[in-house]
């Protein structure tokens, strides 16, 4: 049984590391010996170093046996480049599944490419619903569901989404979550990270995370500033730390709202920001990232995996949309929606500073054995 898994984008990697894990120690299944071959693709979606390369020895990937090197442009001359690039790769590599995860635009190239070469398509989070189309990424969702014949769900609410909208249940598994997966592989070696010890902050010291890169945040100049200066005023009670996005870092310089942040190289010297300061810092390696999560009394973000991460670790999570494809996270979770309104964000905020973290419980199986579950299926439906 051959697969071929394609990545394109950080959030990407963290999600298909564990499953390239369980794919590698796969050995029988039922009974039967399964051996797997396994073949990684990179879209070259996300190419800066911080955002890509560095997360591969993070998260121990071994290289890509492909990189077709898309890099950016807009939506549809990335989705048709990835499509252009990838299709000789699976003409050549005739896998007998194509895995996809997440919701970029590599993920919904990748399951065209596939579909259209009659060759089966298994997603990883499938059903998530934000059903706000103006998000490119719920188009990716809908249409890669639309022709994936494996469509592995995260939460009961995913599972709902694709009854409803008239999938095969046959085609359906509830197997968990990759993205808790990698989490609870990485949290022990993010525990060895020196990022507190680098920013000058110690263990224990109070910080708010603070993460924004979607374009409906980072494109409209009053929507970022609205979000900047509720972060400058939570900065007058607790630090705020912003590891940016290159795309947002050169959005805040655009519109003239660099006032807010004090920039700083992650590596560099440790500064104290000025009170009322964000300390805006370069994209951080994954287990730094963790590490930082892990240690912040607050997380301020409009990433649907930071979402999941923070519920992961019991960390409160203040989510800067009107809405989310994961709603488990506000059912069972630390995620709470408030919007991009700078007061209602500081008003929330200052609540969860003044009364610390809630008691929460874990999404079902939630528990690290998500990507088991998979090649498991996979294993015995091949």
């Amino acid at each position: 049984m051959k697969i071929l898994s394609v990545v394109g984008t950080r959030p990407n990697l963290v999600k298909i590391a564990p499953i390239l894990r369980a794919l590698e120690s796969a050995g029988t299944c039922g009974g039967r010996v399964a051996p797997i071959v396994s073949v990684l693709v990179h879209t070259g979606q996300h190419y800066d170093a911080a955002l890509s390369a560095n997360i591969f020895a993070d998260l121990h990937i071994h290289p890509p046996g492909h990189v077709l090197a898309v890099g950016s442009g807009s939506h549809a001359v990335m989705t048709a480049e990835v499509m252009r690039r990838l299709e000789p790769v699976v003409i050549e590599e005739r896998p007998d599944v194509v895995l996809v995860v997440g919701d970029t635009n590599s993920t919904m190239a990748s399951a065209l490419t596939a579909a259209k070469l009659h060759v089966r398509v298994a997603h990883v989070e499938a059903g998530l619903r934000s059903f706000d189309r103006s998000m490119p990424e719920e188009i990716n969702r809908v249409v890669t569901d639309a022709v994936a014949d494996f469509l592995f769900t995260t939460e009961d609410s995913a599972t709902e989404n694709l009854r409803r909208e008239g999938h095969a249940p046959e085609k359906v598994f509830f197997v968990g979550n990759v993205m808790i997966d990698s989490l609870l592989w990485a949290r022990p070696r993010a525990a060895r990270s020196m990022i507190l010890d680098r920013m000058g902050l110690r263990h224990g010291d109070g910080f708010v995370l603070l993460t924004v890169h979607r374009p409906g945040n980072v494109d409209r100049r009053e929507t970022l500033e609205s979000i900047l200066r509720a972060a400058a005023q939570i900065a007058l009670d607790c630090p705020v730390i912003m590891p940016a996005h290159p795309r947002t870092w050169s959005r805040i310089a655009e519109l003239g709202l660099a006032p807010y942040v004090q920039a700083e190289e992650a590596g560099g010297p440790a500064s104290a920001a000025a009170r009322g300061c964000i300390r805006m810092i370069r994209p951080l390696d994954y287990l730094d990232f963790v590490h930082l999560m892990t240690n912040a009394r607050l997380v301020l973000t409009d990433s649907g995996g930071v979402q999941e991460e923070t519920t992961g670790l019991g960390v409160p999570c203040l989510t800067l949309r009107d809405n989310t494809e994961r709603p488990v996270t506000l059912t069972s979770g630390t995620n709470t929606l408030v919007g991009t309104d700078a007061e209602r964000i500081v008003a929330c905020a200052r609540g969860v500073l003044r009364n610390g973290r809630p008691g929460t419980s874990q999404p079902p199986l939630w528990d690290g054995c998500a990507a088991k579950r998979i090649v498991r299926i996979l294993a015995d439906r091949l």
